[in-house]
């Protein structure tokens, strides 16, 4: 298992809204209070496959503002503060003073398997569905 929310309670979510991956959402429709179930999702309906086209070399000096960096961080960047990206650093090359980044979701090419339990089912308030997100 490389996710749960069993114990930190329900995942909320606004059906219809896009705000969990496509098969995830296919899967959950028409569900009830208190289905179990599993969905296997693939790649396409998940996070899509991997592009190695978003797999780049940059100067290490881009992370100069980050106090360290290590293979395996994730980190935002970006030159516009509004769309930052998200990318893993997947080597660093001291030598030639460069950092590998990858900008695929770490998910990217993976099918996915969920065990669903739905523990509670309710109409949205407009204002969730205006704003695409569920008031806590």
């Amino acid at each position: 298992m490389v996710d749960g929310s069993r114990d930190a309670g329900p995942l909320p979510y606004v059906h219809g809204q896009g705000n969990i991956i496509p098969g995830l959402e296919q899967a959950l429709a028409g569900h009830q209070v208190g289905d179990k179930f599993t969905a296997t999702i693939e790649p396409a309906q998940g996070y899509g496959d991997r592009d190695e086209e978003k797999v780049s070399i940059v100067d290490k000096a881009s992370f100069d503002a980050f106090p360290s960096i290590e293979e395996g961080m994730f980190c935002q960047i970006g030159d516009d503060p509004s769309r930052p990206q998200l990318v893993t650093i997947v080597a660093i090359n001291e030598e030639e003073g460069e950092v590998t980044i990858d900008a695929n979701h770490p998910f990217a090419g993976q099918t996915l398997n969920f065990e669903i339990e739905v523990m509670v089912v309710r109409e949205a308030t407009d204002a969730e569905l205006k704003d695409g997100v569920v008031a806590q």
